[in-house]
């Protein structure tokens, strides 16, 4: 017997219909005699429903009471699958984060997990019953309802299965596993039968929205054995955990776009130590997360900042950066919105020198101009303008991914 945390998405749960083929499905796993804890997210839309009630009564709603609003989501698709499991002969108990519980922060709307109490999950399984567990949502210290932030039943997932040693973790989508390229816009995109944790962090981290970024860290951390699959069809899905070398004899695995990009910079900041972190500080203690920072060669003693945040986050950091460009003497700030960044990320590109070069090649060879750098290990990144975001990601998933030239030489 083994233990499976599953997880369904929206899309899996969005319809009556939906939940019971959810239903069905957590029953097949069951008759194969493994326990089963069953973490759900809200219907299709639900969340962004009740977020926009939130707006309609305030331009800025209290964080704490729209956690408590938006936490309902889950709550109604945990309630609707244990019903519909009870109603066909299979007991089931639904669990809220308090239940648990599943212990956070105070950070509402973006609430980080400290602990979680497995006991009454345990007792549950141990008594025959399937567990289906609210996603999304936590409590703090004070007993508040908190929430994970957009996508975080993936991280609920993770961290049950974490704390229970389950064999394994299941995400069911919409999709059928990870893709080379979203193929949406990558006709020719490539279904992955593995990728490993440090592919599928870099992929999450630059746009690639199959899995919560966060709940990678957590897999990896925890060596979670996680597989994204569809919960409209049979396939196989994509595998995700330890890298081995026969991974790194892959050059490039996958290609990303994220268009929910701004840009800003900071024009005529004097150049001495101590600015830098006199600009970052403040927009850290927002908790507003800076992705790709450049800055300039110095000129006459001043010097150019630009730095990347998510555009939801650009009003905030605007704002915070004006105030601090006042105090340092900064000659102007000035932002674009949106930019997209493109990316190719790939283990053999720790061994193999001029993919970056091949990388600016393609996308001069497009008349693309490419606005900012990042590179680590085993990724590439480029801002380019939002327009080209598109045509970049297409012509680097044909250069990379379109044939055998993404097969690492044999290094003799």
């Amino acid at each position: 017997m083994s233990l499976i945390v599953q997880k369904y998405g929206g899309t899996s749960v969005g319809s009556t219909e939906r939940i019971k083929a959810v239903a069905e499905r957590v029953i097949q796993a069951r008759k194969r005699g493994n326990d089963l804890v069953v973490v759900v997210s809200a219907m299709a839309g639900e969340t962004n429903r009740l977020f926009k009630l939130a707006h309609e009564l305030s331009d800025a709603p209290n964080p704490r009471e729209t956690d408590v609003l938006v936490a309902t989501g889950e709550q109604v698709s945990a309630a609707l699958l244990a019903i519909r499991l009870e109603a066909l002969g299979y007991p089931t108990v639904s669990f809220l984060a308090h239940q648990l519980k599943i212990a956070t922060d105070s950070n509402h709307g973006r609430a980080h997990i400290r602990s979680v109490e497995s006991e009454r999950v345990r007792q549950a399984l141990g008594e025959g019953r399937i567990a289906v567990v609210a996603g999304y949502q936590g409590v703090d210290p004070a007993g508040d309802i908190t929430t994970l932030g957009r996508g975080a039943s993936d991280l609920t997932a993770v961290a049950l299965a974490a704390a229970l040693g389950a064999d394994v973790c299941e995400i069911y989508t919409d999709v059928e596993g990870v893709y080379t390229a979203d193929p949406n816009i990558v006709p020719g995109a490539k279904k992955l039968d593995r990728i490993s944790y440090d592919e599928m962090l870099e992929m999450a981290g630059l746009g690639a929205k199959v899995l919560q970024i966060r709940s990678v860290e957590l897999a990896q951390r925890y060596n979670v054995p996680l597989v994204v699959r569809s919960s409209f069809s049979d396939a196989e899905g994509t595998w995700v955990g330890q890298g081995d070398r026969s991974m790194e004899d892959i050059l490039v695995s996958g290609v990303t776009l994220d268009q929910n990009q701004s840009k800003i910079t900071i024009a005529g900041v004097e150049d001495r130590p101590g600015l830098a972190a006199k600009i970052f500080g403040p927009i850290a203690a927002a908790g507003i997360v800076v992705d790709m920072i450049i800055q300039n060669a110095s000129a006459d003693g001043r010097t150019d900042m630009t730095f990347t945040v998510a555009r939801d986050d650009l009003r905030r950091a605007i704002e915070l950066v004006k105030r601090v460009a006042g105090e340092i003497g900064a000659q102007g700030v000035r932002h674009e919105d949106p930019v997209a960044k493109v990316s190719i990320v790939g283990l053999g590109m720790r061994t193999h020198a001029g993919v970056a070069a091949t990388m600016f090649r393609v996308l001069a060879d497009e008349r693309i101009n490419i606005e900012m750098i990042a590179t680590s290990e085993i990724k590439v990144s480029v801002v380019v303008n939002a327009k080209y975001g598109e045509l970049a990601m297409r012509a680097l998933h044909d250069a990379f991914l379109g044939g055998a030239s993404n097969v690492v030489p044999e290094m003799v």
